[in-house]
């Protein structure tokens, strides 16, 4: 792996960002260049891997960063239900701060990438499905492990439908049906 430097996170987060809004087919190296201001000798000096190193990284970075956000905002939260309706409600502002262009940083790349990107995708809703199980077992939730991943299966769902649509009914739909599940346990 090269060296840690500006150049190289740079290019992560203009990838990040350009995966998660294109796709993996959708986003070429030159756009990455391009509007990360990058020297062209920079991408594979600092991703030897090409093209799925970079994706495979970018999505590792970005998912982290969505795994942090959503275990503080699940530990901000009195219940599951809170909790469920916290995330609902950041992951709207999301999608609706970015004019509906930026849903899930893993969904836009799961389907598309080889196996370096498949497997950081599938270690990422790992990550997330681990710290919804977590909390929903801290609060007493039967089954957490399978609640878990209904919940992640759903707001994963929800954001494609909210991203399609241009609307964030998907998301409070799933809310409604989640809380019901989460109350009647």
């Amino acid at each position: 792996m090269g060296r840690r430097t500006d150049t190289r996170e740079r290019t992560l987060r203009t990838a990040a960002t350009l995966f998660r809004t294109q796709g993996y087919h959708g986003t070429g190296l030159n756009q990455v260049l391009a509007e990360g201001g990058l020297p062209k000798g920079s991408l594979y000096f600092h991703f030897p891997g090409g093209k799925e190193q970079l994706a495979a990284e970018a999505v590792a970075l970005a998912a982290g960063e969505l795994c942090d956000w959503v275990s503080a905002t699940l530990d901000g939260a009195a219940d599951p239900v809170a909790g469920l309706d916290a995330v609902i409600q950041g992951l709207a502002e999301h999608l609706v701060a970015s004019d509906f262009s930026r849903g899930c940083p893993i969904g836009t790349v799961a389907p598309d990438g080889g196996d370096v990107v498949r497997e950081a995708c599938v270690s990422a809703f790992a990550s997330w499905q681990g710290v919804v199980r977590d909390f929903l077992a801290a609060h007493d939730i039967p089954d957490a492990e399978n609640v878990a991943t209904t919940l992640l299966a759903a707001l994963e769902g929800a954001q494609l439908l909210a991203r399609t649509r241009r609307d964030t009914a998907p998301l409070y739909a799933v809310g409604t049906t989640m809380r019901t599940l989460l109350k009647g346990r």
